[in-house]
Order: C-alpha cells, then structure tokens, then sequence
C-alpha cells in the first residue's frame, strides 16, 4: 500500500489535532501537525532531510492572522503518534505566504488551503502562490480525502461556487500584471536595479552602498521609478514590482551590506 504523508498547518491547536487524529485513522495516510508557518518549515526540512518528504500539506488560510493556541501556561493534550509543532519565537508566516516558500523549496508538495468562508480574491491569491485546491474547513472528511488524493493527481480543487469568482480575479490579475510589465520595462537599468533594492526593503543609505552610488543619486533614481511607474510612494512601487514579477535583490552576497527599515517615501 503507497501511503499519503500529509502535514496540517494550522495555529488553533484543537482543530489541528482534531483533524489530524481524524486522517490518521485512515489505512494510507501517515500525518503530522504544526502551529505556525515556521514550525512547518522545519518539519518540512527535517522531513526532506531524512528522505522522508510529504506529499500533502493542509494549510490554515488565516494562519498567523489569530490569537496562536500555544500560549504560556496553557497546555493541550494530543495523540501521540500526532505531534503538534509549537509556534515558533521566530515570528508567524501567513497562509499565503508559506504556499508560496513551500512552492519554491519544495515543489513536489502539493498544498490545500482551509478556509473558514469563500472568497474568491483569496483563493486566486493561493492558486497564484502554487496552491492545488481551496477547501472549505466544514467539508467532510470524505471530500477532504478527496481533494487529498486528487491533488497528487495533479488535479486541482475548487468548490463549485468559488468557480466564476476566482476566474473574474485571475483575470484581472493577469491583465494587471500585463500592464506592470509594461511599466517596468519603461525603467532604465539602473533603476530596475534601484527598484529590485526598494522590494527588498532597503533604504537610501543600503541603496547607496551596495551600488556604490551617492544617497543624492539613490534619490534621484528612486524618484524616476516612482514618476515612471506612476504611483506616489515606495510601498505603492513595491506592490507594482510584485505584480510584474519583480524580486528583491539577494541580501545574502558577502560584502553585502544589509539595512532594513530605511523610510518609505
């Protein structure tokens, strides 16, 4: 029998101990559970790393976006072939954004996002970040198991009435995304390079040094993109560069150095 490692994500311990206790009757699964979106990264290293990976992971669309259930003095009891993971002191990572790591360090897990309620602009978002399904957290667990396996199908799993809405925002995003690029590409060289420093949140003095330009200099390009992209702030820059599939300079080359929190124009 091929089993299905699952991992479920979710920070209100009683519904991730619930439902991993529930799939873990089943004959062909084998699951395991975290609180946060770092515990979930290090379950998944630590899985990768002994040539164990899972195949499915099952995340909490408002991960990190509630009270987490592990609080000082507060102690929950679990099943002990179901450990749960803590939330980790190094910060919460939201649904979304865990999709969309988990996406690009570990590409053969297929996610599920769990929602509370429908909403198409978010299920697009999830689809966009590498997401195989949406997956309403009322379903079954027959319809879960559903979408499980069919996921590892390469099938992809939306509820029927989320259908219209998240092609209508696909869309837009598409079309969006088209226009971005085309602003981006009006940029010279050297501020795309000015730009790909502000997504990765650096400020005027960090833009300077690691382009050996003149804060006055850093100024100047940093107020061509902004008058060339069309918007009148830094964090408005940022969210065009995403949209046109812009990343951040990489913060980790030696010599490289790193100041975050510079002020937002």
């Amino acid at each position: 029998m091929v089993r299905i490692r699952v991992l479920v994500v979710d920070d209100h311990r009683i519904f991730a101990e619930s439902l991993a206790a529930a799939l873990a009757a089943e004959p062909d699964v084998d699951v395991s559970a975290a609180g946060s979106g770092p515990a979930a990264l290090r379950c998944l290293e630590r899985a990768a790393a002994e040539g164990r990976r899972f195949d499915v992971m099952l995340v909490d669309a408002d991960l990190g976006c509630g009270v987490p259930a592990a609080r000082p003095g507060v102690s929950a009891v679990r099943p002990a072939a179901v450990p749960v993971q803590p939330v980790g002191e190094d910060g919460l990572v939201d649904g979304i954004s865990l999709v969309t790591g988990v996406r690009a360090t570990q590409p053969g897990v297929r996610t599920v996002v769990l929602a509370e309620k429908d909403d198409p602009r978010r299920a697009a978002l999830a689809l966009q970040a590498g997401a195989c399904g949406w997956v309403a957290k009322d379903c079954s667990l027959v319809r879960l198991l559903t979408v499980i396996r069919g996921v590892l199908r390469d099938e992809t799993h939306l509820p029927p009435a989320l259908l219209t809405g998240v092609l209508r925002e696909l869309t837009a995003a598409r079309k969006h995304r088209t226009e971005s690029e085309r602003l981006v590409e009006s940029l010279t060289p050297r501020e795309r390079e000015v730009l790909r420093c502000m997504v990765a949140g650096l400020g005027r003095k960090a833009v300077a040094e690691r382009l050996f330009l003149s804060p006055h200099t850093v100024r100047t390009h940093m107020q061509n993109v902004l008058g060339k992209l069309g918007v009148h702030s830094t964090l408005a820059a940022v969210a065009l560069a995403r949209r046109a599939g812009v990343g951040p300079v990489d913060l980790k080359l030696a010599g490289d150095v790193v100041e975050r929190g510079g002020q937002l124009a």
